[in-house]
């Protein structure tokens, strides 16, 4: 089923981004000074943003068609875990970027460390419902 195949595909792409973004982004952003670190934060978490969000919608439609076309509902659970970023970033983690956001280069501290410390704690949540998501497609092809 070529549509289910693509639902699992946008959300391999998704998983491998935010698991990129765990292992290799962020423990390298944190070896620069606060300045720097917000300085790189920001146009990579708009970027990231962009990327992934539109990855997690598209993924979730197809699981949702793929789920109405072969009348099997284990599409519906990668389905409903990877669209389940959307509420979780909005509700869980936008908070912390909107502030993130609102803090001037200049005023990069200690604190605009510490929230970016755990904006990538909150961002693992994101990586392990993508990886949950591809194994429950993988369930659903099989």
């Amino acid at each position: 089923m070529f549509v289910g195949q693509l639902a699992l595909v946008l959300a391999a792409a998704f998983a491998g981004a935010a698991f990129y973004i765990n292992v290799a982004e962020q423990p390298a952003r944190l070896g620069l000074d606060d300045r720097s670190l917000l300085k790189e934060w920001k146009p990579s978490y708009a970027a990231g943003f962009a990327m992934q969000g539109s990855l997690a919608v598209l993924s979730g439609v197809l699981g949702l068609v793929a789920a109405w076309m072969t009348r099997d509902w284990s599409w519906v659970v990668g389905a409903v875990l990877i669209i389940a970023n959307w509420p979780y970033t909005v509700v869980g983690m936008m908070p912390t970027n909107n502030k993130l956001k609102a803090i001037a280069e200049t005023e990069a501290g200690p604190a605009s460390r510490s929230m970016i410390k755990a904006w990538g704690r909150l961002h693992a949540v994101r990586t392990s419902l993508g990886i949950a998501a591809t194994l429950a497609y993988l369930w659903a092809l099989n």
